[in-house]
C-alpha cells in the first residue's frame, strides 16, 4: 500500500518536500499538495520582484515536481476553513506544514497604525498580483516615501518605486497595478537602516542593480558610508565599496532620487489622519547594541513601508511558539505523524534554495518514523471536501490560468505573461 502524505502549502518548501518524498522513499508514495490560493509556487510567484525573471525561473523547476505522476495539486483548500488537522490525519499517513512566513514584523513605534504606514510585503504582494491585494490598495500620491530596512526585500521595493512603468511593462505586473505605477507621484524614496552599511542585509548583486537605475539618482551621505571593513566578508566589503563610490559622486538630475541612509532608527510616524512625516533618531553602537544619540530629524513622507523581517502566523490546530514565531519541532517532527518544513520550521532565514535541504531533513525524519508502521488513515479527503461543497482547483485548471495570463500579455503587447488580478478573474480563467 502506498504511503499517503498531505503537504499544506505549495511554495518552495512544500514542493521541495514533495520532491524529497519521491526521491527518498523506498516504496510507493502519493502526495497531495494543498494550497489556499488557486495558484502554486508561493513566494516565487508572489514575493519575487517582477523584474527578477532569472529567480522566477525556479518556478519551472517546481513545475516539474507538481507534474510527477504521484503528486497532486489541490488549490483553493485552506486549513482551518475547508479542512482541519483532524481531517488530514484521518486521510493521510503524515501531514507536513509548509506555509512559510509572509507577515511583516512591526516597528513598535507611535503612529505605526496610521493610514499610509504599511507592511512592505503588502506592497510586494500588490505589485506581484496577489489575490489578497486589490488594485486600489495603493495610491502613490506622495512625493516622498520611506522604506524602513536594508535587506533584499527593501531593495526590491525601492527599485520598483524608482522605475518607470515603461521599464516594468515587459514584466508580469498586473495591468491595473502598472497603470497606478504609471501615475505615481513619488519623487524621493528614502531607504533607512538602523545600523551602518557594513551591517546591511542586502546582497551585492541586489545593491548594484540600484546603480543601474536610469530613472533615479542613488545618493549616499559620505559620513554615513564610513565603515570598518578590516574584518568583514568579501560580500560586505563589496557592499561598502559600492556605497562609498555612490557617496563620492554628484547626482545627475534624474526624475527620481533614492536616498540610502544609515545610522537612523524610526521613533515615531507623524500625521493627522494619515502619514505626514517620519521622525528618526541618529544611532550608534554601544557594546554591539544600537543606541539612540538624542539627535533627531524629520522626513516629510506620505507613506512608510516597513521591511524589518518576516514572521509566520499560527495554523489552526497546530502547535506554535510565540517566542520564535515558528512551529516547535525536532528535525521537522512536530508530533506523531505531523511535520513542518521551510520558514515555518526554522524562521525566515536563507534563500529559496535553502528550503531544499531543509525539506530533505524533514522527509528523512518522516520516513524513519513511519518505517514499518501500518497505515492509520480511514477517510478520503476528496469525500470530505465534496461533503462540504469544496471543489479544489486542479493542476489542469491552474494551467488554464497560466494560459489566460499568457493570452492577456499577447493582447496587451507585454512580455510572456500578465498576471490576472483577483480570485474572480482566476476562477473564470479556470472555467469555474
Amino acid at each position: 500500500m502506498s504511503l499517503r502524505v498531505a503537504i499544506v502549502g505549495s511554495g518552495p518548501a512544500g514542493i521541495y518536500t514533495a520532491e524529497a518524498l519521491m526521491k527518498q522513499a523506498t516504496g510507493p508514495v502519493e502526495v497531495d499538495v494543498l494550497e489556499r490560493l488557486p495558484t502554486p509556487y508561493g513566494l516565487v510567484r508572489y514575493g519575487v520582484a517582477p523584474d527578477h525573471t532569472s529567480i522566477k525561473s525556479i518556478a519551472d523547476y517546481l513545475r516539474r515536481v507538481l507534474e510527477l505522476p504521484n503528486v497532486r495539486f489541490l488549490g483553493g483548500v485552506e486549513l482551518g476553513r475547508d479542512v482541519t488537522v483532524a481531517d488530514l490525519t484521518a486521510c493521510y499517513d503524515a501531514v507536513v506544514y509548509c506555509t512559510g512566513a509572509m507577515v511583516d514584523r512591526h516597528l513598535g513605534i507611535p503612529g505605526e497604525n496610521l493610514p499610509g504606514s504599511v507592511a512592505a510585503t503588502d506592497f510586494v504582494n500588490w505589485y506581484c498580483g496577489h489575490p489578497d491585494m486589490p488594485a486600489d490598495r495603493f495610491v502613490l500620491d506622495s512625493p516622498e516615501v520611506a522604506v524602513i530596512g536594508v535587506g533584499n526585500v527593501a531593495v526590491d521595493v525601492v527599485r520598483v518605486l524608482a522605475k518607470t512603468a515603461e521599464e516594468l511593462r515587459a514584466t508580469d505586473v498586473p495591468e491595473e497595478v502598472l497603470t497606478r505605477l504609471a501615475d505615481s507621484q513619488v519623487k524621493v524614496v528614502h531607504m533607512i537602516g538602523r545600523r551602518g552599511p557594513e551591517h546591511a542585509k542586502f546582497t551585492l548583486k541586489e545593491l548594484r542593480e540600484l546603480g543601474e537605475l536610469v530613472n533615479a539618482d542613488v545618493c549616499v551621505r559620505p559620513e554615513e558610508a564610513v565603515a570598518d571593513v578590516t574584518e568583514v566578508s568579501r560580500q560586505v566589503r563589496g557592499n561598502v565599496e559600492v556605497l562609498q563610490h555612490w557617496a563620492a559622486r554628484e547626482p545627475v538630475g534624474r526624475p527620481r532620487r533614492l536616498d540610502v541612509r544609515f545610522w537612523l532608527r524610526p521613533v515615531e510616524i507623524l500625521g493627522e489622519g494619515r502619514v505626514e512625516a517620519l521622525k528618526l533618531e541618529r544611532t550608534r553602537l554601544v557594546e554591539g547594541r544600537v543606541t539612540g544619540t538624542g539627535e533627531f530629524e524629520v522626513l516629510p513622507v506620505g507613506m512608510v513601508l516597513r521591511s524589518v523581517g518576516y514572521q509566520s502566523v499560527p495554523l489552526p490546530g497546530v502547535p506554535f511558539s510565540e517566542s520564535t514565531m515558528t512551529v516547535p519541532n525536532e528535525a521537522g517532527r512536530v508530533r506523531d505523524r505531523e511535520y513542518v518544513a521551510g520558514w515555518l520550521k526554522r524562521g525566515p532565514t536563507g534563500v529559496i534554495g535553502t528550503n531544499k535541504s531543509d525539506a530533505a531533513e524533514t522527509v528523512r525524519t518522516l520516513l524513519a518514523d513511519l518505517a514499518g508502521r501500518e497505515p492509520v488513515r480511514h477517510a478520503n479527503l476528496d469525500d470530505v471536501l465534496a461533503a462540504r461543497g469544496v471543489s479544489p482547483v486542479t493542476y489542469r485548471q491552474w494551467l488554464s490560468i497560466e494560459a489566460a495570463e499568457a493570452a492577456l500579455a499577447r493582447s496587451l503587447g507585454r512580455g510572456e505573461r500578465v498576471k490576472l488580478l483577483g480570485l474572480a478573474a482566476m476562477r473564470t480563467a479556470a472555467g469555474r
